[in-house]
């Protein structure tokens, strides 16, 4: 098969993989729907995809105009995948091959609403939407058919471990969660596991933060009483959706005032963790006497321990992978056959609605069940003239000869010359 792609299709921006968390929160875009509005008019299809150590744009269009809009919009140094090498990214990135924490399955579900965003704004194509609904079905058959997720940890997780790594245990400690959406979710669960005194939940809303710590036996906390349970505990992990800090230095200076016990000098350490995107944690606090404070990139030695636990499962899932990359450049290919497609039903169409009404002006009668009967049979002989065809234009299309296809079709509705294949 020619290992080409008829659909133009790119992805552009920046991962972990080569940006820092001040450059991803550079990078982000905080109106997502005024983004896509802008892009709307540009490209038959776009999506964004942002988390908290990605921002990607898929589009179905070029990949020079998808540079040129991110200039537009003051972004720098994002790396530009197109047609077949973007297809393989996105294998990958639904894969959980190309995640910070190797085959996490959030991804799928962060495709999934980037994909109904999108769509819900029209500004997913029909070819956008085979290649993202074509990734999750990817992403969710290599692992069943891998072990490429075993004991595998979301950033969630992977936070709860660097909590546990720096102090040992958690056995006993409290632990504060700010945040209880899709992340901080991740987090409790990752914490109800461990034997610990008190697990607090805060958030901006805070029914959501019941129902959240009803779910792993903690307590609600409103976000006005976050100083008063920081003092209170071990660890704080915050991972909200808030487009500011919402942990601030001089609440943390007081906090670590309170932290100080009598006849000591320095306050009990406090371990924050700070996994949101933007950050929650004002930048400074790491100066702050007795705060340790984690982000995204401190996260990056655990992926690695992972990783090195999973090298034979992830060569695996990278031979399922490129075996669906072909078959994900058939479909799309034969997708493309569409618009040739379209112009000989059009033709094949407007013959057969000629003829049925020829035939019914012949037979002479305004009786309604006369003229469905002749419609319907009209209609089916045409689809079955046309079937074989049709399915001989698409195969040519899936296996790269687009061309080909189209002079079948100008042979037939024009009359034109039939040009042979080039391979034959």
């Amino acid at each position: 098969m020619n290992q080409v792609l008829f659909s133009p299709i790119a992805i552009a921006g920046l991962s972990h993989h080569t940006a820092t968390v001040d450059m991803l929160e550079a990078f982000r875009f905080p109106d997502e729907e005024a983004f896509l509005r802008k892009a709307k008019d540009r490209f038959r299809g776009i999506l964004l995809l942002q988390t908290c150590n990605r921002i990607e744009i898929l589009v179905h269009g070029e990949a020079s105009s998808l540079v040129s809009l991110l200039q537009e919009e003051g972004r720098e140094d994002f790396s530009v995948l197109s047609g077949i090498d973007a297809l393989r990214h996105l294998l990958e990135l639904a894969a959980g091959m190309d995640s910070m924490i190797i085959g996490e399955d959030q991804i799928i579900g962060q495709l999934k609403t980037a994909l109904d965003f999108a769509r819900e704004r029209g500004c997913a194509s029909p070819v956008l939407e085979l290649c993202v609904n074509k990734a999750v079905h990817a992403g969710i058959e290599v692992r069943k058919q891998t072990q490429i997720n075993r004991g595998a940890v979301s950033i969630g997780s992977a936070a709860v471990l660097l909590a546990e790594e720096q102090l040992g245990s958690l056995e006993g400690k409290r632990i504060l969660v700010v945040g209880s959406g899709e992340m901080g979710m991740l987090v409790a669960q990752a914490l109800a596991a461990k034997q610990l005194t008190a697990i607090y939940v805060a958030n901006r809303t805070y029914g959501r933060a019941e129902v959240l710590a009803k779910k792993i036996g903690g307590k609600a906390v409103r976000l006005d009483d976050l100083p008063r349970y920081m003092l209170l505990s071990d660890v704080v992990i915050s991972c909200t959706s808030a487009p500011h800090p919402v942990i601030h230095c001089d609440d943390l200076k007081e906090i670590m005032r309170g932290r100080c016990w009598p006849l000591e000098g320095h306050p009990r350490p406090l371990i924050l963790v700070d996994i949101a995107q933007p950050r929650d944690v004002e930048e400074g606090a790491e100066a702050i006497d007795g705060v340790h404070l984690f982000t995204i990139d401190s996260l990056r030695q655990i992926n690695e321990n992972t990783m090195n636990s999973r090298k034979s499962e992830a060569a695996k899932a990278q031979v399922y992978l490129d075996d669906e990359l072909a078959h994900f450049i058939r479909l799309l290919n034969g997708k493309a056959a569409d618009d040739t497609l379209a112009i000989l039903h059009t033709w094949a169409e407007s013959i057969r609605t000629r003829e049925r009404d020829r035939a019914i002006s012949r037979i002479g009668t305004g009786d309604e069940r006369t003229r469905e009967i002749v419609d319907d049979l009209t209609r089916v002989l045409a689809n079955k003239i046309l079937s074989d065809v049709t399915f001989s234009i698409r195969l040519c299309a899936e296996e790269g000869d687009l061309d080909y296809a189209e002079s079948l079709v100008a042979a037939i509705t024009r009359g034109e010359r039939l040009c042979f294949r080039n391979n034959e």
